[in-house]
């Protein structure tokens, strides 16, 4: 009862110091439209999250550029150089969008082939509610698209970049934006470690 009483008391005092942190990792993205802070689901899309964590860490993404925008629709970047040319991938990654989490507004998802488990290096942001993107069965089209994390802030970013001229680019007919947003970095923050509760006394 004893340790219970103390456990108890130690994780009230720290809710009301604002010294709970949370569990969930977030990734600083630093663009030439702004910066934007994503928190990553690691308890709902571990296998993804790791993965895109894996290109974080190499620095894979940094001085890519969001190659794809469609306005009222979504973000694509993470794949190409100002020039186009492709970023050096790892092996695709399981789709683990049957994990219940929406392709809503401000979540970011894993980009694929046609191919269900195909997803790399690419991402996207949601900047509308795209249900049609969400899991629906274990089939070619029912797969979805993974929802991995989402925008905690910086969403006006990513509202400024839906706003830019597009056009053909690259080897795209469409949907290029005419003025090159840059992905400069992104970065893991780094966080305080979780404090240690005290010696529960016997």
């Amino acid at each position: 009862m004893k340790k219970l009483i103390t456990t108890c008391i130690f994780t009230l005092l720290l809710a009301a110091t604002g010294y709970v942190l949370a569990d969930n990792p977030k990734v600083r993205m630093e663009t030439t439209k702004g910066t934007v802070l994503i928190e990553l689901y690691t308890d709902k899309a571990p296998g993804t999250v790791e993965n895109f964590l894996r290109y974080v860490n190499a620095g894979k993404y940094d001085g890519t550029i969001f190659h794809r925008v469609i306005k009222d629709f979504m973000n694509q970047g993470g794949g190409f150089t100002p020039d186009f040319k492709k970023v050096e991938t790892f092996a695709p990654i399981k789709n683990e969008a049957d994990n219940g989490v929406k392709n809503t507004r401000g979540t970011i998802a894993m980009a694929r082939t046609g191919e269900p488990h195909s997803a790399t290096n690419q991402f996207f942001i949601n900047t509308a509610d795209n249900a049609f993107l969400d899991h629906t069965g274990k089939t070619m089209r029912g797969w979805g698209y993974c929802v991995f994390g989402t925008v905690v802030d910086g969403m006006d970013v990513m509202d400024r970049i839906a706003k830019v001229q597009t056009g053909s680019g690259g080897p795209f007919n469409q949907d290029v934006p005419q003025e090159e947003i840059l992905i400069q970095k992104i970065s893991v923050i780094e966080t305080a470690p979780r404090p240690q509760p005290p010696s529960m006394l016997e």
